[in-house]
């Protein structure tokens, strides 16, 4: 009985809504395809469950009451919200396509995001990306920007957000610059060496060196002669045999892989878990984010 007024109920807010909106009867069972008396009906049976008067009948034209046209309101309001699950259920449906706004962190854009780009062009063809890359936080909401992909620690957002894999940092120099010099066998050796280091270009602070020494974290800032604000050009001077750099491993790898980079201190890296994937809620029933955001987290 229950679940029969319910449906009568919304029946009758559906009739009634069109009727208030267009003034007739007529009018409304014409847009909804029904025959008017089947709209007055329906609406004589919401003004019974409710208890109100809805409209003021004329020979020529429906009046809405005082409670009428509270009730419209609301009504519209809840018409408005079944157009909008009906939209994005259509959406979640549709094939992935338009432009993908894309934000991240300048190595993060290069070593992680930019690489697995192709695959999901070739497999979805009618997305467009369009990358912007950064070590500036930028404001997602401002920037209309579907995902972000940042660097470090989280501020608390009302954003949705997911780790990438973790990675580790750690010490590497060329081969040409430890066939000169013999390799650190601890962090402490590392004064006795040349190095190159990292200025946050968001902050202005020196990056401190940070190691797995037992149970305990340290960090160190060595004395840098060559201090740089883009982590690649930290890998483009120690490759060249300017020192010893300190580097996150998904920067490392493929210079290590071709032989241009070797790993220091191995027993003293230590891991992180902070490469975050951020969208706002208002972009999860957008198929090319949906699609986007399974491939990065299966190929990353």
């Amino acid at each position: 009985m229950k679940e029969q007024i319910g449906f009568e109920r919304l029946t009758g807010l559906i009739a009634f809504a069109r009727a208030g909106s267009l003034g007739s009867y007529t009018a409304a069972a014409r847009s909804l395809s029904i025959s008017p008396s089947a709209v007055s009906k329906s609406v004589q049976r919401l003004e019974q469950l409710l208890g109100v008067t809805l409209f003021i009948r004329t020979t020529r034209s429906l009046v809405l009451t005082e409670e009428g046209r509270e009730i419209h309101e609301r009504a519209l309001r809840l018409l408005r919200d079944a157009d909008e699950i009906e939209q994005l259920a259509k959406r979640a449906h549709a094939e992935p396509a338009g432009i993908l706004r894309i934000a991240a962190s300048l190595p993060v854009g290069i070593h992680l995001i930019a690489p697995v780009i192709p695959q999901f062009c070739a497999i979805y063809p009618k997305v467009k990306i369009d990358l912007r890359l950064s070590d500036h936080v930028i404001s997602i909401v401002d920037e209309n920007i579907d995902i972000a992909v940042r660097l470090g620690e989280l501020a608390d957002s009302n954003l949705l957000s997911r780790h990438l894999s973790p990675y580790h940092i750690g010490c590497y120099a060329s081969p040409e610059y430890l066939a000169r010099h013999p390799a650190p066998e601890h962090p402490y050796d590392l004064n006795e060496h040349k190095t190159v280091n990292l200025r946050y270009q968001n902050t202005g602070q020196i990056f401190r060196w940070p190691f797995r020494v037992g149970e305990k974290e340290i960090e160190i800032v060595p004395s840098s002669s060559i201090i740089v604000d883009v982590s690649e050009a930290v890998v483009a001077a120690i490759t060249a045999g300017a020192g010893i750099g300190m580097v996150a491993s998904f920067i490392a790898d493929s210079w290590v892989k071709d032989k241009k980079l070797v790993p220091l201190l191995a027993g003293y890296t230590v891991e992180r878990h902070n490469i975050s994937v951020l969208w706002h809620e208002s972009r999860r029933s957008n198929p090319a984010v949906r699609v986007f955001l399974d491939h990065l987290f299966e190929h990353v």
